[in-house]
């Protein structure tokens, strides 16, 4: 698990620095949305959240690094892993999506959202092959 966690601080480390803010104008203070108020307290939570907002607006590249930066900030929540998965599975990478997933499993054995997320992936799998 160590040897999990050591490479995914390096690939977060590796990964280009997002795009940089405008200069232009200062960003005007948003109102808190309840949804991140109460994961405030939490920056995995927080981080997860954002993660969720960027791939509903189509952002994945942002949603990935999120998910990423999760895993980095508490590598033993498998909570953070099924995220990274399940943005992995979205795009059609499966085998990066069962590497996540098993991790979180690595992490606890009776995770449901990880244990339900592997077997969709089997059921894909699954019914892909029986397509004619």
């Amino acid at each position: 698990m160590k040897l999990l966690s050591l490479s995914l601080v390096l690939v977060a480390l590796a990964l280009p620095a997002a795009a940089p803010a405008k200069a232009a104008t200062p960003a005007k203070p948003r109102p808190a949305r309840p949804e991140i108020a109460a994961s405030a307290g939490d920056p995995v939570a927080a981080l997860l959240e954002q993660s969720r907002d960027a791939q509903a607006k189509g952002e994945a590249e942002l949603a990935l690094r999120l998910a990423q930066s999760a895993i980095v900030a508490d590598p033993a929540r498998p909570s953070s892993y099924v995220a990274l998965g399940e943005l992995y599975a979205m795009t059609g990478q499966d085998t990066y999506a069962r590497s996540y997933y098993e991790a979180a499993l690595q992490i606890d054995p009776a995770d449901a959202g990880a244990k339900a997320a592997v077997a969709a992936l089997g059921a894909a799998k699954t019914t892909a092959a029986n397509r004619p």
